[in-house]
């Protein structure tokens, strides 16, 4: 069995993981571009936990949130590159432009959010609710999808 999961699938395997007494781990965003800032924070959330989910923004709710040129990944192979990685353990797509039904679903332990957000994030409410903390690693300096677009339009757009 992959680990690629639908909305469904997922809410019932936290469910069972909650019962078996795995601490669960959610963390959410693009994922466009895989670099090492990303596996670093991916590395980061597992170690806060026994079970990392990650949520995976859609096709269509990054065309929302960040550009109409965006993402540069389609969300199948987004996902299948998240599911190659040791440290995740399962991924469902959502298409929301934020996580909070994707949260409401898994009702994590802790949910892993980048620096850029910082505690008070949008998402502290919701994993509150359910007993569950926000955690903030610190960040892999000098490295984001958006610099490295940068640099690829820099060396590659004349």
């Amino acid at each position: 069995m992959g680990k690629i999961k639908t909305k469904e699938e997922i809410g019932k395997i936290a469910d069972e993981l909650r019962e078996e007494g795995k601490k669960i781990v959610t963390c959410n965003g693009a994922f466009d571009l895989i670099h090492i800032g990303h596996i670093k924070f991916l590395q980061k959330a597992k170690a806060q936990g026994d079970v990392l989910i990650v949520g995976l923004n859609s096709d269509k709710s990054i065309k929302k949130y960040k550009s109409k040129d965006r993402p540069l990944i389609q969300q199948e192979f987004r996902a299948e590159t998240l599911e190659a990685l040791e440290c995740v353990d399962y991924i469902t797509i959502f298409d929301e432009t934020v996580p909070m039904s994707f949260i409401e679903n898994i009702k994590p332990a802790v949910h892993v959010n980048g620096y850029d957000y910082g505690k008070d994030c949008i998402e502290k409410p919701i994993v509150e609710k359910y007993g569950g903390k926000i955690h903030i690693p610190s960040n892999y300096k000098g490295i984001s999808t958006t610099k490295l677009i940068e640099r690829i339009m820099k060396v590659y757009g004349k």
